[in-house]
């Protein structure tokens, strides 16, 4: 190799070196090799990769699409040919053109990244998981690190931990081996582990943009609507049209209940873009949230076209609970059943939406069969322990004694605005929400992460994974402690209280588990109990699948061991706290539902006004399964469909041993 050859290839190297982080000196750069070498396609390709970089993306198009037809193993070209083209918005074709990257040179690891970024804007998630594997593998230079990047490639958690947590005793400050070490926490739904070893990596290296899109995931993943957009905004100021930024910032305002700037995202995105399943769908889910059924429809049969074995996007037309499916429309998801594209997801949602075309048609014994095959296969995705849940209900009722709260009176936050509702999921929760938010004095937000964030972190520094240590470890706190948690809760949800009124719902259902922390951080709060028939109330949880959590809801036994340990919670904090929890019957409801609600109102201090009989007319974002039918006048219908599927039943009437007759006392 002469002088001459060498001195070009250091100047190419450092051109490409320059493409991101200053596009205007890789310009220059690329414009004084063409002056000593005209025509070197490498150069060119530089020229054009700043050109789009700087905002003249069409120009740079028309460049490298000459260059990928005279060079057309050149991984380089298609690389940014593909970046280019995902620059103006053109999301299959750079989907092709970066498959061809990485195929022809798989260490292009910019190439990876953005390939990842596609595949999970097109719904397509393991491809995307493998890419950004990928991605990390080619970004790591340590060789200590490679091994460990193989085993993360490989899906080899346990010993991509191990690795990653040996190297890093020696060089606690690899930032590359800190983020890896998070994605492992990552993939395993360790999310607070993650989130501190990214905040621990961007406090070493700032400008880390991987690591800081892989914390804003992180932060979305919890519910940390606010904090995931504002690193988010970060990312933005550097690539302001980054797809895989921009879907995850239109989800995290739809979080923090923006919905107004999340369709606005989100049709900004679909314009002039191809097949994209995974977009369509949350577009759907955004447009369903604030009453826009018929759009929310067409965005779900959208996607449908884009693609035909898309299980969620059938349960999502399912799970409007109004939608009747069409004789072709069931033929469809049968095929798609067994189509070769489907995966164990599709199939999962194509079960329940069966199920609910199925019973619809009257075929329950039909219906039964493929409500049990989803759950079956949820379950084996969420494994639930009833025996662990019965022993933190246990230690909950030791704990929690009048003695405990008398001696802890006067303790908490004094503010009196949340109201809390709980229960079952599809107990009803949803429409005493709506009744109380269509009060002068009332904002609905949604189920808020909130109270079970902080009663986890209490759990975790208790230094034991067992839950009921965070029993013990709230009982060990002082009168400051607990204030400062109240404040804590109360700051948190903030960003959901747009309206200013003087209180506001969480209608988590889930928080009875934590009614002993509610009432010591916040103990002026309200709690009302949303409760319905437990063989109505687990029924209706079994054959809905839920976005996140409710383990214990894909098996009878589970379901009725946890209704049964549900009760005998509710039960002791009537006797411990009398007065504190007012209880609404869903049935009852149903029958006067002007008595009902009078008494609500009176019990949350508010006086009576008409709106909250004519809930159905409030307009308001409903993110819940029941967001359709609470923009109806109140229906009998649904009372005791449990019953024509009584025979199957058996399994929950069994587990859920006394509470079945004793459920209303």
């Amino acid at each position: 190799m002469n002088d001459r050859t060498a001195s070009l290839g250091q100047a190419i190297e450092i051109g490409f070196s320059l493409l991101d982080p200053r596009p205007d000196l890789a310009l220059a750069q690329a414009e004084e090799i063409l002056k000593v070498a005209p025509g070197d396609p490498r150069a060119q390709t530089i020229r054009a990769g700043a050109l789009w970089r700087l905002g003249s993306g069409e120009d740079a198009l028309a460049k490298l699409l000459i260059l990928a037809r005279d060079q057309p193993k050149a991984g380089a070209v298609q690389m940014e040919l593909g970046l280019a083209l995902s620059s103006l918005g053109e999301s299959e074709a750079a989907l092709s053109a970066l498959r061809r990257a990485v195929a022809l040179n798989p260490g292009l690891a910019s190439a990876w990244c953005v390939l990842g970024d596609h595949l999970l804007a097109a719904g397509q998630q393991v491809e995307a998981e493998a890419a950004y594997s990928q991605l990390i593998r080619t970004s790591v230079r340590d060789p200590a690190l490679l091994t460990a990047a193989d085993a993360l490639v490989a899906e080899d958690i346990p010993r991509a931990e191990a690795l990653l947590r040996a190297h890093l005793k020696t060089r606690p400050n690899d930032v590359a081996a800190l983020r890896m070490l998070a994605e492992t926490g990552t993939r395993i739904g360790r999310y607070q582990d993650a989130e501190a070893m990214l905040r621990h990596a961007l406090t070493l290296a700032p400008d880390f943009a991987g690591a800081r899109h892989n914390l804003a995931v992180v932060l979305f993943r919890q519910q940390k609507g606010q904090e995931a957009l504002a690193e988010l905004d970060l990312l933005l100021e550097a690539r302001p049209n980054d797809p895989a930024y921009l879907i995850l910032k239109a989800a995290a305002l739809a979080l923090v209940g923006d919905y107004d700037g999340a369709l606005l995202l989100y049709e900004r995105l679909l314009q002039g873009a191809g097949a994209q399943p995974r977009l369509r769908l949350s577009f759907g889910h955004s447009l369903r949230a604030v009453g826009r059924l018929d759009d929310a429809i067409e965005a779900y049969r959208h996607a449908l076209k884009d693609r035909p074995e898309y299980g969620e996007a059938y349960w999502s037309l399912a799970n409007l609970k109004t939608v009747s499916f069409s004789d072709p429309d069931k033929a469809a998801m049968h095929d798609a059943l067994s189509a070769p594209g489907a995966t164990e997801e599709d199939r999962l949602h194509l079960h329940y939406a069966l199920g609910k075309a199925l019973e619809d048609d009257h075929r329950y014994t039909e219906a039964f069969a493929q409500y049990e095959s989803g759950a079956r296969l949820q379950k084996a995705r969420a494994p639930w322990s009833a025996d662990e849940n019965n022993a933190v209900t246990r230690r909950a009722i030791s704990v929690f004694t009048p003695a405990f709260f008398d001696e802890r009176t006067g303790f908490g936050h004094p503010d009196p605005a949340p109201i809390f509702i709980v229960g079952l999921p599809r107990s009803g929760s949803t429409l005493i929400e709506q009744v109380l938010a269509s009060h002068s004095k009332v904002e609905g937000t949604h189920e808020l992460p909130d109270i079970s964030a902080i009663s986890r972190r209490l759990g975790l520094a208790s230094g034991s994974k067992d839950p009921r240590r965070s029993i013990d470890q709230l009982a060990g706190l002082g009168a400051g402690e607990l204030a400062a948690l109240g404040r804590e809760y109360l700051d948190r949800t903030q960003i959901h209280r747009k309206l200013g009124r003087a209180y506001f719902i969480d209608k988590m259902p889930n928080n009875f588990r934590h009614l002993g922390l509610i009432a010591l951080i916040l103990p002026k709060a309200k709690i009302v109990d949303a409760r319905r028939h437990p063989m109505a109330a687990c029924f209706s949880a079994y054959k809905q699948h839920f976005a996140r959590g409710q383990g214990f809801s894909y098996d009878l036994q589970d379901l009725g061991r946890y209704y049964s340990d549900y009760v005998d919670l509710m039960r002791h904090f009537d006797q411990v706290l009398p007065g504190k929890v007012h209880r609404v019957i869903y049935e009852d409801m149903v029958e006067d539902l002007e008595g009902e609600v009078r008494r609500l109102l009176a019990y949350c201090g508010l006086e009576f006004e008409t709106a909250c009989l004519n809930f159905h007319e409030t307009k308001r974002a409903v993110r819940t399964a029941s967001s359709e039918q609470v923009r109806r006048p109140i229906f009998r219908d649904g009372l005791d469909q449990w019953r024509n599927f009584e025979p199957a039943l058996d399994p929950l009437k069994s587990a859920l041993g006394p509470a079945l007759d004793s459920w209303r006392a």
